[in-house]
């Protein structure tokens, strides 16, 4: 039988799990037409973010994100209720794996720093690890909402670069994932 998860009385049928970060669980999804992304809010703990309303500040994100011109999976519907998110699918490989099948990653790198080039001046920051971004055919997409306030040191030079090779942190995340 197949898992269906529903957004303001329409159908998605879940294929499979993407992944699951600090404020839900994301899913490959299909509706009658295309593949999506179905995000299914959780309030498990995160010993290092703290998150007032989860679903209004990825709404809130998704729009900031947007009017500054980054790359983004466009937001097809969501249900503040059900705490569920429907998002366009872009298909391609993460960053993450790229690096771990040691496939070239500089144009990645010279499209995160373009981002880095609107989102600093707009006083952002978004999540640079590399399980965020897709390159599908030659654009990179940062497929997350999540943005913050700009720190320094949370900035891609000062913590995300850290991530985008195979560096001791790379490494010992792939470690700890198990994969």
């Amino acid at each position: 039988m197949k898992q269906r998860l529903t957004v303001n009385e329409k159908a998605y049928d879940i294929i499979k799990l993407l992944g699951k970060g600090k404020g839900g669980y994301s899913y490959l999804a299909r509706d009658k037409e295309k593949f999506v992304v179905a995000k299914q809010i959780h309030h498990e703990s995160c010993d290092y973010y703290q998150f007032g309303d989860k679903m209004e500040a990825e709404l809130r994100d998704y729009r900031r994100l947007k009017e500054i011109g980054i790359r983004l999976p466009k937001l097809i519907d969501f249900d503040s209720k059900a705490e569920r998110i429907i998002k366009e699918y872009i298909d391609g490989k993460t960053v993450y794996e790229m690096i771990l099948q040691d496939e070239p990653i500089e144009e990645c790198i010279d499209q995160v720093r373009k981002m880095c080039e609107m989102l600093y001046p707009a006083n952002i920051n978004i999540d640079y690890f590399p399980t965020n971004f897709v390159m599908q055919k030659k654009d990179l997409y940062y497929i997350d909402y999540e943005c913050n306030a700009y720190m320094e040191e949370w900035n891609f030079e000062n913590w995300g670069v850290k991530y985008w090779s195979k560096t001791e942190e790379f490494l010992q995340h792939v470690t700890e994932q198990g994969k």
